[in-house]
């Protein structure tokens, strides 16, 4: 006879955790890894970790039209995954921050993690 310590049966009910993600946290951070679902915005973020770029960069990178690209920009920048700065007619776009660049690396090295 042995017993499964991972079993549980709601018998002994604990108080809840308090530290885990509220509701609205964890929406936020859903919204987050679904915009990086996208493998084209992983790869705008992967070109933006390499160097600022603006649409026309883009487009001759991932041989893409205008608009779609800048479709998933504005989801980047909603999302202040990227931020933006016009130079006269141009807009060139970077990650918003270090922590993108290290969400990405890390996204990118578990995923190719042999």
């Amino acid at each position: 006879m042995t017993s499964d310590p991972m079993t549980c049966t709601g018998e002994h009910p604990q108080a809840p955790i308090s530290h885990l993600l509220d509701e609205d946290a964890a929406a936020r951070t859903a919204e987050l890894f679904k915009a990086l679902a996208d493998p084209t915005r992983l790869r705008i973020i992967g070109l933006l970790v390499e160097r600022e770029s603006c649409v026309g960069d883009l487009q001759l990178n991932l041989a893409m039209s205008q608009p779609a690209i800048s479709h998933h920009l504005r989801v980047l920048r909603s999302l202040r995954l990227v931020k933006s700065r016009k130079e006269g007619r141009h807009v060139f776009y970077t990650l918003d921050d270090d922590h993108v660049e290290a969400l990405f690396r890390q996204g990118l090295e578990h995923a190719t993690h042999a």
